[in-house]
């Protein structure tokens, strides 16, 4: 973290103001404590920053709310808090333990959305119609209580009819309709944001598993109905936050993924799997080409999707002035696109709800353009600063599993290709490692046979040579 510009400690400073946070009070916002909120999130989050709870309207359809942890209530602009979370900008997850953004008293307590606990939120609200298209929306600040802390696998599992309720969800009357409804609604909305070009992409991201000190395995978090609930919710609110700051006249933070530059390589891809595309970067053709390929092979999908994310790029943070558009976010077929749901993780997420309340309270926006501008370069820099720290600490597990492999051969897909080296990712175990030997002619999406040659923990280097 040091060498990549983060900060793994806080400072001396942001632990003595830490020590004068004390729980905000409720006054002037709707009290909305009755509604069935609850949170699905990772078997092991504690740092819970949305709820969600739905109510049915006329004809099917439907209204949403979701509610975003208040963290700017706690967390003062200026302050030494925010001033490391600004340097940050993020949380870093890695197997050898979280580096939260906030301290652990704020983000996994105090500004945490738990189970049974009054907390402040800034809360979007959504009229979604049956076939899921978004009529309406708002956003206010409310006061909210959390009536079931769930998990992804088991709600998941238990929507898609393979296992029973999960006991919470038994214990909260009328807590399975509720969420049977939100899986219909959030499964409506990922319909027509496919129809419109959003993209099918299912990447495999292993997550180191211990036995007490040991790595024992590298095991693939998969995808399941209960993530797709959560992720749709997201990317609405997050829509209809875009939407109310531009409505506001009031410049903000766009996430963006801009129009992929490798299309040609793209359109070669999709070639080698029997799938014409256009010569010009097109959203629709591309899900329409991912759909039919998840249909054929739903097995190697993972490495097709994993080829189309390497070409497409990565997103990025731009400033959206009102009257002069921003980019889209090609991957998810949107314009009006912001990150707000996550302020405890993110540091664009917390600028972004600053703005909101400032325009709530028709007050002036607590960050000048130019300072927008400089904090989305920042940010930018600093989230691909975080990744490259947990690839590298994932990259260092993988290379721990396989140091007593060295010689034995895999399956793998080309993941990287370009003057600083070619990647390839092995199928089974999910790791990637650096073709040092035969990558000539070597680009991103090809399949090859690869020798394990070597590995270096501390580095997390894992060398192949083509076979």
């Amino acid at each position: 973290m040091l060498e990549r510009g983060l900060e793994p400690d806080f400072p001396p400073a942001a632990l003595a103001e830490l020590n004068r946070v004390r729980a905000a009070g409720s006054d002037g916002v709707r009290d909305l404590r009755d509604r069935l909120w609850c949170s699905i999130d990772n078997d092991d989050s504690r740092d819970l920053d949305q709820l969600s709870v739905a109510e049915p309207l006329a004809g099917n359809d439907a209204r949403i709310f979701v509610a975003v942890a208040d963290v700017d209530t706690l967390v003062s602009k200026g302050g030494a808090l925010d001033r490391h979370a600004a340097h940050n900008t993020t949380s870093v997850y890695t197997a050898g333990g979280v580096f939260p953004m906030l301290p652990e008293k704020l983000s996994t307590d105090l500004t945490s959305l738990n189970e049974d606990e009054d907390r402040m939120a800034v809360v979007v609200e959504l009229t979604v119609g049956a076939e899921g298209a978004v009529a309406s929306s708002d956003v206010y600040r409310a006061l909210v209580r959390n009536h079931a802390k769930l998990a992804y696998d088991a709600v998941g599992a238990w929507l898609e009819g393979r296992a029973a309720a999960p006991a919470r969800v038994g214990a909260v009357p009328g807590l399975d309709a509720q969420l049977r409804m939100q899986d219909r609604v959030a499964q409506a909305l990922r319909g027509l944001r496919h129809q419109r070009g959003a993209l099918s992409l299912e990447t495999l991201e292993p997550r180191a598993v211990f036995d007490d000190d040991t790595l024992v395995d590298l095991r693939v978090d998969e995808a399941n109905r209960a993530k797709q609930l959560i992720e749709d919710f997201m990317v609405a609110a997050n829509g209809a936050t875009a939407a109310f700051l531009e409505r506001r006249g009031v410049p903000s933070l766009r996430r963006v993924l801009r129009s992929p530059e490798r299309w040609a390589r793209i359109v070669e891809v999709a070639r080698e799997h029997g799938g014409p595309l256009p010569a010009a970067p097109d959203a629709r053709a591309l899900e329409r080409f991912l759909a039919q390929r998840h249909a054929a092979d739903p097995e190697r999908f993972p490495d097709l999707s994993l080829a189309i994310v390497k070409l497409i790029g990565r997103g990025e943070y731009v400033v959206d002035v009102p009257g002069q558009r921003a980019p889209e976010h090609f991957g998810l077929a949107v314009h009006d696109y912001t990150h707000a749901t996550a302020p405890n993780r993110r540091f664009p997420d917390l600028v972004t709800q600053r703005l909101l309340k400032a325009a709530l309270a028709r007050a002036r926006s607590p960050y000048a353009p130019g300072e927008l501008a400089g904090l989305a370069r920042h940010c930018t820099e600093q989230e691909y600063a975080a990744q490259k720290v947990e690839r590298h600490v994932r990259k260092s597990a993988a290379a721990l599993l396989l140091e007593q492999r060295v010689g034995e051969t895999f399956d793998a897909i080309v993941t990287g290709a370009s003057s600083k080296g070619t990647w390839a990712r092995v199928l089974r175990p999910p790791v990637e490692g650096r073709v040092v030997r035969g990558e000539e002619r070597l680009d991103v999406g090809d399949r090859v046979r690869v020798r394990l040659l070597a590995t270096d923990v501390e580095r997390g280097y894992i060398d192949f040579a083509r076979v």
